[in-house]
């Protein structure tokens, strides 16, 4: 039941997946921090410790049968919660009490837990970026070939097509993939690097013996589902990691904030709309409105992630020769909330993207309002073959494109754009013959090719490593 006179982060409440607050929860923390403590016995069995099959069958046994109550109630009287569980294990493991956490240092579990739980979260967001990918391509080829006015500075501009645009958010997201895969093809443990980095503790414990010191660490992380650890090291994992990692969240919140801006921006004109609950609300003074509610939230998400990064950032700025301890508090809050809001941001991109409405004949009636001043450019053309001179015919049209845009602007008149060309001498063109040129697919240029090429060169390939990703399906709070 909910203590409702205590502070509830939104994140956790209202945003994020309950698969992404898993992985940053307490339970994932300790059967982790258990798991390595297995895997560092197991590593210095093999090396030659004094160390019984019996008890490491005892430390598997209770690996995920975590006494809760036994280490809180140890953190109250020694203060630290790593011994607090390594003191509830041993009262579980008796057996094998003696030999948990030995030769290690508190950041040998906290900090490759860190990383596991970072990157299995990275796992889980390259799958939702592929999810909204699928549902991307869906949308733009329905939609490859259906004209829209395009714009520069939000002023109307050569034509596109509604698929085009959409391949347009989609290759941000592949960035973004591109990005997130790479972080997980390089990924890395701390290790076993004992408190200053130095391996001090395991030349002891080894009798001085430097290969079987060195061995620790690829023991460790085979064992963990690992090849690789950072080669050197303080007591900690490099905190310029954090900052690497949020950079790459922070990528996908630029591209879903674009995203939604331009959906905003949409649904002002009343072009396309995000999904609209048969019972929703839209405003609580203004029942007729249809607030791009879902957009702006993410937009607000994506806001806080870019933000976010600087968090990190100043923490590996500001670490002290091998560690210091003022990165705890700041880490644990900002690395877990980026990846929590991120995660509320991909949740909404999907949601958005699965239900996504355009209104054609709104698209079509701007379009064609515009479409006289795309033209011109062709009418030109169409003039100096017929023996015109470009320069004084680019002049002409520029007088009457002025003239034209101020009788739409200050007396709310239709475009005559055409009527004066026709009119004038200098074009050897019928209105007749102009009109013909409206249709607006003769100004899409390769727009509908390149929708094509795109997701079948580069987003398909990406599709066929994520062969559920259509199928997901997110929740969210509206």
């Amino acid at each position: 039941m909910n203590d409702h006179s205590i502070y509830q982060s939104p994140l956790s409440a209202r945003y994020a997946s309950k698969e992404m607050k898993y992985l940053f929860s307490e339970e994932k923390k300790f059967k982790t921090w258990r798991k390595l403590w297995i895997a560092l016995a197991q590593a210095e069995q093999e090396l030659g410790l004094s160390i019984t099959d019996e008890q490491i069958a005892q430390l598997q046994e209770y690996a995920e049968d975590i006494n809760y109550d036994v280490a809180k109630a140890r953190e109250a009287v020694v203060r630290h919660d790593v011994m607090s569980h390594v003191y509830a294990y041993g009262q579980q493991a008796d057996k094998a009490a003696g030999i948990i956490h030995l030769g290690a240092t508190s950041c040998y579990v906290g900090d490759n837990t860190d990383l596991i739980v970072m990157h299995e979260a990275l796992e889980l967001i390259l799958e939702k970026l592929a999810a909204v990918l699928a549902r991307l391509k869906k949308f733009a080829l329905e939609y490859k070939d259906m004209p829209c006015l395009a714009f520069t500075h939000f002023q109307a501009a050569q034509p596109t097509t509604i698929g085009k645009r959409a391949s347009l958010w989609a290759q941000d997201l592949v960035m973004d993939y591109e990005e997130i895969s790479w972080l997980l093809e390089h990924k890395k443990l701390l290790g076993q690097k004992g408190t200053t980095g130095t391996q001090a503790s395991f030349l002891e414990l080894f009798d001085g013996d430097s290969q079987k010191a060195a061995q620790i660490d690829k023991l460790i992380c085979e064992k963990m589902g690992y090849d690789d650890w950072f080669a050197v090291s303080g007591q900690t994992y490099p905190r310029k990691y954090d900052t690497r990692v949020l950079q790459a969240l922070s990528s996908i919140a630029q591209s879903a904030h674009k995203f939604s801006n331009d959906l905003r921006l949409l649904q002002h004109k009343k072009e396309m709309e995000e999904p609209f609950a048969k019972n929703q609300i839209g405003s609580s003074a203004m029942a007729y409105k249809r607030n791009p509610m879902r957009c702006e939230r993410m937009a607000a998400l994506a806001n806080y992630v870019i933000s976010d990064t600087m968090n990190p950032a100043i923490t590996a700025a500001t670490q002290w020769f091998e560690r210091t301890l003022d990165d705890s508090a700041n880490k644990r809050i900002a690395v877990a909330e980026a990846f929590l809001a991120t995660d509320g941001i991909l949740d909404l991109y999907l949601n958005i993207t699965d239900g996504l409405v355009v209104y054609p004949k709104v698209v079509e009636a701007d379009l064609r309002k515009e479409l006289p001043f795309m033209a011109t450019e062709n009418i030109m053309m169409d003039a100096v073959k017929a023996g015109g001179n470009r320069q004084e015919l680019h002049e002409l049209i520029r007088v009457h494109s002025m003239e034209a845009g101020r009788q739409v602007k200050e007396f709310g008149l239709e475009n005559d754009l055409l009527d004066r060309i026709a009119n004038d001498p200098a074009f050897p063109l019928t209105k007749e013959e102009l009109e013909a040129r409206m249709d607006p697919s003769l100004y899409v240029g390769r727009a509908p090719e390149q929708t094509l090429e795109f997701f079948s060169q580069v987003v398909d390939p990406i599709l066929d490593k994520h062969p559920e990703a259509k199928n997901l399906v997110a929740e969210i709070n509206v």
